[in-house]
C-alpha cells in the first residue's frame, strides 16, 4: 500500500484517514467535487482530484496509479425526501467505485460500510458480522442503501476484486464538521438535551476507525466484513457521561418512546412547511427503545483492532470543538 486513492476525502472519516495514511508514509490522492468543503481536509499534503462516485470517468482517471483505494464517499440521511439522492450516491457510486477498480486493477478495495447494514440480534445481545439484514420492513432508507452497497463489493468480490469492508458503529470524534456523531457533543453542550430515551447504542472514536480501515487494508480477507465499534452504553450513560465532560445538564427524565415518534412525525411535517431538513425523522428512531449493540470481536482479532473509551473520544472531540471554535 503506496499509492492511494480516498473517496469522500473531504468527509468525517475520509479526512481523518487521509491524514492518518500520509502519516503512514503514503501518497494520498482524494476525490472530491469542485465546491468540496474543505474544512475538515484543512491544508494536509494530499492531491485532490475533481470528479464524483456517480461519474465512472472521473473515478477511472482518480484511480490511475494507485494500488489501494478506500472508499468512503456516502450520503447519511434518514429523510425520505433525500432517499433518491442518498440511493444514486451509496449504491450506484459504489457500483461504479467497484467497476472503476476492477478496469484499473486496484490491488485492494477497503468499503466503508456500516453497522447500519448489519441486523439486529435478540434484545440484550450483541450482534456481529453474521447477522443478517432485517431492516427491510422498516424501510429504513440509509441502512437500505448501505446494505445494498455491500452486495454491489460482495458482487466485484465474485469477480476476482480484492475488497474488504468495514462496518462502523456512530462516529465521533475530530473534523466532523457537519456534526454527524458530534450532534450529541453539541447538543448536551448547549443545554438542548436534558431527557433520555430507554435503549442502547455504540459509539466508536474515529481514530479508531481510521486505524481498523488501514489494519483492514494489510490484513483483511477478501469479500469479509469486519465492525469497528465503541463501548456498548444505554442512552441515558451516553447523556450522563457526555454532559459531565462537556458541563451539560445530566438528563434525569426518560421520555416514553411514544412520544419521542410523536415528534419525528411532527418534525416532518414541519420540515414540508418550511422546506428545511428536520432534526428528527420517523426513519431515525425506527427502533427507538432497543439496544442496538456489537461485537468487534472479528476486528480484534484479525486486525488487531482496539476500542478508545467512549469517555477519552468525548475529551478529545470536545476539545477540538471548542478549539476550532466549532461551539461558539
Amino acid at each position: 500500500m503506496k499509492n492511494v486513492l480516498v473517496t469522500g476525502g473531504t468527509g468525517f472519516i475520509g479526512s481523518n484517514l487521509a491524514i492518518a495514511l500520509l502519516q503512514e508514509g503514503c501518497n494520498v490522492r482524494i476525490l472530491r467535487r469542485p465546491n468540496s468543503d474543505l474544512r475538515a481536509i484543512g491544508t494536509a499534503d494530499v492531491e485532490h482530484r475533481f470528479g464524483d462516485v456517480r461519474d465512472p470517468d472521473s473515478l477511472g482517471r482518480a484511480m490511475r496509479g494507485c494500488d489501494t483505494v478506500f472508499h468512503t464517499a456516502a450520503i447519511v440521511s434518514y429523510w425520505r425526501k433525500e432517499r433518491e439522492r442518498m440511493y444514486d450516491t451509496n449504491i450506484t457510486g459504489t457500483r461504479n467505485v467497484v467497476a472503476a477498480c476492477m478496469e484499473a486493477g486496484i490491488q485492494k478495495l477497503v468499503h466503508t460500510s456500516s453497522v447500519a447494514a448489519i441486523g439486529s440480534s435478540e434484545q440484550g445481545a450483541w450482534a456481529d458480522e453474521t447477522n443478517s439484514f432485517t431492516w427491510e420492513p422498516n424501510d429504513a432508507g440509509y441502512r437500505i442503501s448501505k446494505h445494498r452497497a455491500e452486495q454491489e463489493v460482495l458482487r466485484g468480490v465474485k469477480s476476482g476484486l480484492s475488497a474488504v469492508m468495514v462496518n462502523p458503529s456512530v462516529v465521533l470524534g475530530p473534523r466532523d464538521i457537519h456534526f454527524n456523531g458530534g450532534q450529541i457533543v453539541r447538543d448536551i453542550y448547549k443545554r438542548r438535551l436534558f431527557f433520555y430515551v430507554d435503549g442502547g447504542m455504540s459509539i466508536v472514536y474515529v481514530d479508531d476507525v481510521v486505524r481498523g480501515h488501514i489494519a483492514a487494508a494489510r490484513r483483511g480477507r477478501t469479500g469479509e466484513r469486519y465492525i469497528l465499534c465503541g463501548e456498548n452504553l444505554q442512552i441515558r450513560d451516553v447523556f450522563r457521561i457526555t454532559a459531565e465532560v462537556v458541563g451539560g445538564i445530566v438528563p434525569k427524565r426518560k421520555l416514553p418512546v411514544s412520544v419521542v415518534r410523536t415528534v419525528a412525525g411532527l418534525a416532518e411535517i414541519i420540515a414540508i412547511v418550511t422546506n428545511r431538513k428536520p432534526w428528527l425523522t420517523r426513519e431515525l428512531v425506527a427502533r427507538a427503545g432497543t439496544s442496538y449493540h456489537f461485537s468487534c470481536a472479528k476486528a480484534q482479532r484479525e486486525l488487531g483492532y482496539t476500542v478508545t473509551p467512549f469517555r477519552v473520544a468525548v475529551e478529545k472531540t470536545f476539545a477540538w470543538y471548542k478549539d476550532n471554535k466549532f461551539l461558539s
